[in-house]
């Protein structure tokens, strides 16, 4: 985007990057909060894990339970300096993950074999037009989940051969695609139309035995326990880009205690305001779907092809880039309209959350809209060069 745009396009890229990390953090976060602590879905009180086994006590609650994992396990992983560190934490996360996946589909074969499960629908049931505008909100769930490029380049120049980074690359996606893909079947399966927006929130149902009940926790306990290692991962990315971003002339970050220091600590306090003031992933998601993801994955790509600096871009290269900035504006359009106009954040008689919410709403519809004018800026200005070296 530099040799592309100069520095508004490095700026733009580095501003959506640490947005787009930010709000994984505090969906990390609220996840953590969600099993240990529960939360509070419509109304209905969803009991975290120690609150089943220890009773409600103030220890418990959402906030001193987030405050311990922040204070006790997240900051003395995000205080490691080079993410190699972090290659051991890694490698128990994805066995982690494996295990969640693992439980969770047997759970779901054996309630196929009780015919205990929910009926699938293969197509989506369209009623009006709320429930077909609904089928956009999916879009920057998906953009979001995989969208990681901006963790690959500090990753290649940690591995000894940096030429397996493509090798890990295609395993990682195909890893994350058969998880995203297992979850999704198998949790559909097991909750049906009550799967919520955290999964991890329908595992406290009480299954009637003892050992249904372990599962369930274990099923929890693991994907939480998961997200631990990845959370320095995502820090480490957006910490680098907001110091190069801030202190663009400064040495590196690593060797200056100082600065390090107090950015990792500043950051992290800001995750955790977040959190608890956040306390629904779905407006999280959305919000960064639809805005930073999609321009990682799909708009920036798309202008620096259409600016094509060193005349490599074929006429079908531009078509497609162009394509694939306009769906990526219409889709994120729709899934903010349907979030904010169509949600349950418009509702006046509700809980102080979804007041929350619906205050968090407006916020996304206002950076939306900005985002969205400098999008349609960069798209024509790409445009009206094309014509010119045409017209040359």
């Amino acid at each position: 985007m530099r040799e592309a745009f100069g520095l508004v396009g490095s700026m733009a890229v580095q501003v959506c990057v640490v947005i787009a990390n930010l709000g994984c953090l505090i969906m990390y976060l609220i996840i953590m909060g969600d099993v240990l602590a529960g939360t509070v879905h419509e109304g209905s009180v969803q009991l975290g894990v120690l609150q089943e086994w220890f009773g409600i006590h103030w220890w418990n609650t959402r906030a001193f339970a987030m405050l311990f994992v922040v204070v006790f396990v997240m900051l003395p992983l995000v205080l490691f300096r080079r993410i190699e560190s972090l290659k051991f934490s890694s490698a128990v996360s994805v066995l982690l993950s494996l295990v969640f996946v693992g439980i969770s589909s047997g759970m779901a074969i054996y309630a196929i074999v009780q015919g205990n499960t929910k009926t699938p629908r293969w197509l989506p049931q369209i009623d009006d037009q709320a429930s077909f505008f609904n089928l956009f909100t999916a879009v920057p769930v998906i953009v979001t989940a995989f969208t990681f490029h901006f963790n690959a380049h500090s990753i290649g120049f940690e591995l000894r051969q940096p030429s397996a980074m493509m090798s890990a690359v295609k395993v990682s996606l195909v890893l994350c695609a058969a998880i995203y893909f297992a979850t999704g079947i198998f949790g559909y399966l097991l909750f049906g139309e009550s799967t919520m927006s955290d999964i991890l929130v329908n595992f406290d149902q009480s299954s009637g035995t003892a050992i249904g009940a372990l599962l369930n926790d274990i099923v929890r306990l693991s994907y939480a326990f998961h997200l631990m290692p990845v959370f320095p991962l995502v820090n480490f990315s957006m910490r680098g880009n907001i110091d190069e971003f801030l202190f663009p002339n400064k040495p590196a970050l690593a060797n200056d205690t100082t600065r390090f220091l107090s950015l990792t600590l500043s950051l992290l306090a800001l995750i955790y305001v977040a959190a608890i003031a956040i306390p629904n992933i779905w407006y999280v998601f959305q919000f960064v779907g639809s805005t930073a993801a999609v321009s990682i994955a799909f708009i920036f790509p798309g202008a620096i092809v259409l600016r094509d600096v060193y005349k490599i871009s074929t006429l079908r290269d531009r078509i497609m880039a162009a394509v694939m900035i306009v769906l990526a504006l219409v889709t994120s359009a729709i899934a903010i309209y349907t979030t904010d106009c169509l949600g349950p954040s418009n509702k006046r008689n509700c809980h102080i959350y979804e007041y929350i919410q619906f205050g968090c709403s407006k916020v996304m519809t206002f950076s939306f809209f900005a985002w969205i004018l400098w999008s349609c800026y960069l798209l024509v200005r790409c445009m009206y060069l094309l014509c010119i070296i045409h017209v040359l």
